[in-house]
C-alpha cells in the first residue's frame, strides 16, 4: 500500500508579518493622546504593584490557616478580584494611550514596591497584618504617582482614584480583624 503524500503547501502557517497588503505609515500610524514616557512608567509602577498583589493574595489564600479561616479565606478572594481588575483596568487604560503594559512575572518581580511574601502555612492574624500591609503599599504607589499623572491626564488619575477609594476600604475591612475597640 502506498503512503499518501503530504502537499508542501498545505496547513503550513504564513510566519507572522507574512504577505499581503500592507498599510502606509500614515494609515498605521495611532491615533489620539499618546502617554508620555512618565506617565506610561507611573502606570506602570501602579500595574506592577496590582498584579503583584493579585499573585500574593493567592499565595495567601491557598495557604492561610486559624481561626475565621473561612472569612478570611473568602475576603481574600475579594481582594484578588478587585486587584485583577484594576490591573486590567490599567493596562487596558495604558494601551488606549499608545502605550506598552508589562506584566511578565520577571518584570513584576523586579519593579514591584510590595515585599515578598511568606512561603508556607500561615496564621490568619498574620495574613491579615500582612494583606493590609500591602493594600496600604499599592495605595502607597498610588498616590505617589498621581500628581504627575493627573497633570498630564485627568482621566488615568481618576481610574487611581477608584483604586484608591476601593484598596482603602478593603484595607480597612481587613485590618478590623484583628483589632480590639478602643477603651471608652
Amino acid at each position: 500500500m502506498a503512503t499518501p503524500t503530504k502537499s508542501p503547501t498545505r496547513n503550513r502557517r504564513r510566519a507572522a508579518g507574512g504577505s499581503g497588503a500592507k498599510l502606509t505609515a500614515g494609515e498605521n500610524a495611532e491615533k489620539g493622546f499618546t502617554a508620555s514616557a512618565d506617565l506610561s512608567a507611573n502606570l506602570q509602577k501602579v500595574l506592577v504593584d496590582l498584579i503583584e498583589l493579585s499573585l500574593q493574595g493567592k499565595q495567601a489564600h491557598w495557604n492561610v490557616v486559624g481561626t475565621n479561616f473561612r472569612d478570611t479565606h473568602l475576603q481574600l478572594d475579594e481582594i484578588i478580584d478587585a486587584a485583577r481588575e484594576f490591573a486590567d483596568t490599567i493596562a487596558e487604560r495604558m494601551r488606549a494611550l499608545h502605550a506598552l503594559p508589562d506584566g511578565r512575572s520577571d518584570q513584576v518581580a523586579e519593579t514591584t514596591t510590595l515585599p515578598e511574601f511568606p512561603q508556607g502555612e500561615i496564621a490568619t492574624t498574620e495574613v491579615i497584618d500582612l494583606i493590609t500591609e500591602r493594600l496600604d503599599d499599592v495605595c502607597g504607589t498610588c498616590r505617589d504617582v498621581h500628581d504627575a499623572v493627573d497633570e498630564e491626564d485627568p482621566t488615568s488619575a481618576d481610574i487611581l482614584h477608584a483604586v484608591l477609594e476601593r484598596l482603602e476600604q478593603l484595607s480597612w475591612m481587613v485590618s478590623a480583624e484583628n483589632r480590639t475597640p478602643k477603651k471608652r
